[in-house]
């Protein structure tokens, strides 16, 4: 492979529909460039994994798509969904987080019951015919791989589930607002390993209702479950292809060190 610089990337072009873009999209925390040039085209029902060395940007970019940065960084650039720019100053924020959904590193349920947790949001959201709540409430535990273990006790507190329950019970507080997306950062990393499991399968099953960017430290995990897979490096991406691809026959040379782990 030739001599890199951090102007060379390879960005593959997505076939498929279109889930969410970003064109010139650049982050700043003050005078400190995080994130440069973010062209992607994330695929709709696929998974798409972010992954690069800690302070990379993975949870930078991340947070962007559904406007979690705005009060702590400047971003420029667009954010394309259903063909508008949601990045503008004109968009209503709280819309957009009822389309693209969010799963934080940390499990953090409300200090309510389960059933609380889920219909909570819901009921904020207008939706209060007792009916719907049930079902919203049902089929998103669900569709979370949760339902099973926690009907009986739904009025249990959440705070009591394991933590792998916690993380399963914040997916399902995210879709029960039936989002198009569904970002999630590092949502196994405090898990253990059977835990993570069944997070991953969940994530699995979900890939056929939504379109899922997940940001992971862990190789394994992305080249599991990942259809496409992001390399990021100082701020820039470096990769962009089908997670095969990336981890088989990468193109770039940080790319082949990271998958190799000669990196750093």
């Amino acid at each position: 492979m030739k001599e890199y610089n951090l102007t060379d990337s390879y960005i593959t072009d997505i076939t498929e529909k279109k889930a969410l873009s970003t064109d010139n999209l650049q982050v700043y925390y003050g005078d400190n460039h995080a994130i440069f040039d973010a062209n992607l085209n994330f695929p709709r029902y696929k998974i798409t994994a972010l992954i690069g060395a800690s302070g990379c940007g993975k949870s930078t970019f991340l947070r962007c798509l559904n406007r979690m940065n705005d009060k702590v960084a400047r971003v420029d650039g667009e954010i394309m969904y259903r063909n508008t720019d949601i990045n503008s100053s004109k968009i209503n924020v709280y819309e957009v987080r009822k389309h693209i959904g969010m799963v934080f590193q940390r499990p953090n349920p409300f200090a309510k019951s389960i059933k609380e947790n889920i219909i909570f949001a819901l009921k904020n959201a207008g939706i209060n015919q007792k009916d719907e709540l049930e079902e919203r409430l049902e089929q998103s535990l669900k569709s979370a791989a949760l339902w099973d273990e926690v009907k009986d006790n739904l009025n249990k507190s959440a705070l009591a589930l394991s933590g792998g329950q916690q993380q399963r019970l914040c997916i399902a507080r995210s879709i029960a607002m039936k989002p198009d997306i569904l970002l999630l950062d590092e949502p196994a990393s405090a898990l253990d390993p059977i835990s993570t499991s069944k997070i991953e399968e969940t994530l699995q099953t979900l890939k056929k209702d939504y379109s899922i960017i997940i940001v992971t430290h862990n190789l394994q995990q992305a080249s599991r479950i990942s259809d496409y897979t992001a390399f990021l490096h100082l701020g820039h991406i470096i990769e962009y292809n089908s997670t095969v691809n990336v981890f088989t026959h990468p193109k770039m040379r940080p790319t082949e060190d990271y998958v190799s782990g000669n990196f750093g």
